[in-house]
C-alpha cells in the first residue's frame, strides 16, 4: 500500500509530465501549422488575395451584363412619369405641400401606379428615403403576422424627418393581402397615422375592405395611349441605338394593350433575340398569332367565305396557339377592321366574345373555334340559302 504522501508526490509528477508533453506536442503543432501557413503565402503570395479580389470585382462588374430597361428607364421624379396628367399632377401637389393623405392608386398593371408612390416618397423624403420608406409587394409575406410585427415595427421606429414628413409604407398589389390581415392593418393606421402615412397600389380597389377605403384618398390611374406608349418607347430606342421599323412599334403596342411595362420588356427581348425590332420578329417573341393572319380570316368570314376562313384558322391551331391567344386576338383584331361597319363589328364581337366565355370555362377545343368562324360567316349570308329546297 502507497503511503498517502507518496501517492500525492506520484501523482503530481504525473500530471506535470503530461502537461509537459502536452506543451511539447501543441508547439510542434502550432510550429507545423505556422509553417504551412507560412510556406502556403510565400508559394501562393499576394496574387492568390489579388486574385479574390479580382474575382470578386468581376463578379460585382460582370461583363455583358445589362439591367433590365424597365427598370434602367424606371422614372425617378413625377415629372417623368408617362400619363394620367391629372393624377400626377394631385401628386406634385402633395409632394410640395408635404402633407400626405393615406393613398389607394388602382388602375390596369404597368401604367406606373408603385413608380409614382415611389417618385412622390423620393420627392417628399429626400436624403431620408431608404430609413423612412417600407416597401412590401406581392412577393412577401403580408399576413396578420407581418401587420402585427413587420409593419407595426416600422411604424414604432423613430426616424429623423424634415418638417411636416411622415414615414411612408408602401403595399403593392394591395387587393391581394387576405382580409384579415386588412382587418389588423385598421388600428395601426389610426395608432402611428401622425408619424406614418400608408399607401396602396392594386388592380381593383373594389377588393379593399371599406374601413381602409374610407381613410385613403382614392386615385384611379387609366389606361396609357398608343402615343404615350410609342413616344417612351423611341425615346428608349434613340437611347440604346436600337434599330426598329413603324411596324415594329405598331406591334409592341398591339401586344402591350396599354402595358408600358410589357411593350418595355418586349423591346429589350426582340432586340436581344434578332438586334432588329419589326412586326415579325415581335410576334416571335411574345409568342401570338400574328394580327395579319387573324384579320384576313376575320375578313374571309366577313365575305362568307368559310372554307378560306376555316383554312387560316386550321393553320393558326397548326402554328401550336392555344384557343385563348387566338379568340383574345380575333377580339382585338375585329375592333380595328376598317372595312366591317359598325353593326357588323358588334355581331363579330358578341359571337366572339361568347366563344370566349366557352373557353374560358374550360370548353378549349378546336371545335369552339371552328364554331366561331361558322357564326361570323353565317351574319352576312343571304337568308335564302338557310331554306331547305322542298
Amino acid at each position: 500500500m502507497i503511503p498517502r504522501t507518496h501517492f500525492n508526490d506520484h501523482f503530481t509528477r504525473e500530471v506535470e509530465t503530461r502537461a509537459s508533453k502536452t506543451r511539447s506536442s501543441c508547439k510542434k503543432t502550432l510550429k507545423g501549422r505556422h509553417y504551412y501557413h507560412y510556406t502556403k503565402m510565400v508559394t501562393a503570395g499576394p496574387s492568390s488575395a489579388q486574385n479574390g479580389a479580382q474575382a470578386r470585382a468581376t463578379a460585382s462588374v460582370a461583363p455583358g451584363y445589362e439591367l433590365p430597361w424597365v427598370e434602367k428607364y424606371r422614372p425617378v421624379f413625377l415629372d417623368d412619369v408617362v400619363g394620367n396628367t391629372e393624377t400626377i399632377e394631385r401628386l406634385k401637389i402633395i409632394a410640395k405641400d408635404g402633407n400626405m393623405p393615406h393613398v389607394i392608386i388602382s388602375g390596369m398593371p404597368g401604367i406606373g401606379k408603385t413608380t409614382s408612390i415611389l417618385c412622390l416618397a423620393r420627392q417628399l423624403l429626400g436624403d431620408a428615403y431608404k430609413e423612412a420608406v417600407l416597401e412590401l409587394n406581392a412577393s412577401d409575406e403580408r399576413g396578420i403576422d407581418v401587420v402585427r410585427n413587420r409593419i407595426k415595427g416600422f411604424a414604432q421606429k423613430k426616424v429623423t424627418l424634415p418638417a411636416g414628413r411622415q414615414k411612408l409604407v408602401i403595399l403593392d398589389e394591395a387587393d391581394s393581402m387576405t382580409s384579415g390581415a386588412q382587418q389588423a392593418l385598421r388600428r395601426t393606421m389610426e395608432i402611428y397615422s401622425s408619424t406614418t402615412r400608408f399607401a396602396f397600389a392594386c388592380n381593383q380597389s373594389n377588393k379593399i375592405i371599406e374601413p381602409l377605403q374610407s381613410r385613403c384618398a382614392i386615385l384611379r390611374y387609366s389606361r396609357l395611349t398608343d402615343a404615350q406608349i410609342v413616344k417612351r418607347l423611341t425615346q428608349i430606342c434613340e437611347a440604346e441605338k436600337v434599330e426598329y421599323s413603324e411596324d415594329g412599334l405598331a406591334a409592341l403596342v398591339f401586344s402591350a394593350e396599354g402595358d408600358m411595362r410589357q411593350a418595355i420588356n418586349n423591346l429589350q427581348s426582340t432586340h436581344a433575340g434578332f438586334g432588329f425590332v419589326d412586326g415579325n420578329n415581335v410576334f416571335r417573341v411574345v409568342d401570338q398569332p400574328h394580327p395579319y393572319k387573324v384579320e384576313t380570316m376575320i375578313k374571309n368570314c366577313h365575305l362568307c367565305n368559310i372554307d378560306a376562313a376555316l383554312s387560316m384558322l386550321k393553320e393558326l391551331w397548326d402554328s401550336g396557339y392555344s384557343c385563348h391567344d387566338i379568340i383574345s386576338t380575333m377580339f382585338k383584331v375585329t375592333k380595328t377592321i376598317p372595312v366591317l361597319s359598325e353593326h357588323a363589328k358588334l355581331e363579330f364581337i358578341r359571337e366572339i366574345g361568347f366563344t370566349h366565355m366557352r373557353i374560358l370555362e374550360g370548353v378549349q377545343t378546336y371545335l369552339q373555334l371552328s364554331g366561331c368562324v361558322a357564326k361570323l360567316c353565317r351574319i352576312n349570308m343571304k337568308p335564302g340559302l338557310f331554306v331547305l329546297p322542298k
